[in-house]
């Protein structure tokens, strides 16, 4: 399950990605506002990204914060790894953040093959989606 955290961190790029073309930069409170975040955790989310280069800051009268580089370039497997670490369910079967579970003997634990499979399920689609596929639409999509 995603963190609230990671779901603003997406709301919040994806507001960027439909204003990427502007080249303006975004204030963090239009993005608050818009999104409906809290401004201190909007902003706490929005330096972690920045120093991660996923964004960029510009201070000043007209400052705020735009995408470091085009929304098609960034995938979500990435911001989220930023935002939340592991994507994997447990941290025995994760890439990047490997470490053992607890009283398991990963030879003979049975858990192990299942999660690895569901991370790679996983990470097939959000290896593959960017910030482009969520980016906000200015019309509205008729309901189903």
């Amino acid at each position: 399950m995603l963190s609230q955290k990671a779901k603003y961190a997406l709301q919040a790029l994806a507001y960027l990605a439909a204003h990427y073309q502007d080249e303006a930069p975004v204030l963090i409170s239009t993005i608050a506002q818009e999104k409906k975040i809290p401004l201190k955790f909007l902003e706490a989310i929005l330096v972690e990204l920045r120093n991660s280069d996923i964004l960029i800051s510009t201070r000043g009268r007209y400052g705020g914060y735009r995408l470091a580089e085009s929304p098609k370039k960034t995938t979500l497997a990435k911001v989220l790894r930023i935002v939340d670490g592991p994507i994997a369910l447990l941290n025995c079967v994760s890439l990047n953040f490997y470490t053992p579970c607890e009283n398991c003997n990963e030879a003979t634990c049975c858990i192990n093959p299942v999660m690895q499979e569901a991370r790679d399920a996983i990470l097939k689609v959000l290896e593959k989606r960017t910030l482009h596929d969520i980016m906000d639409r200015t019309e509205t999509i008729p309901a189903r």
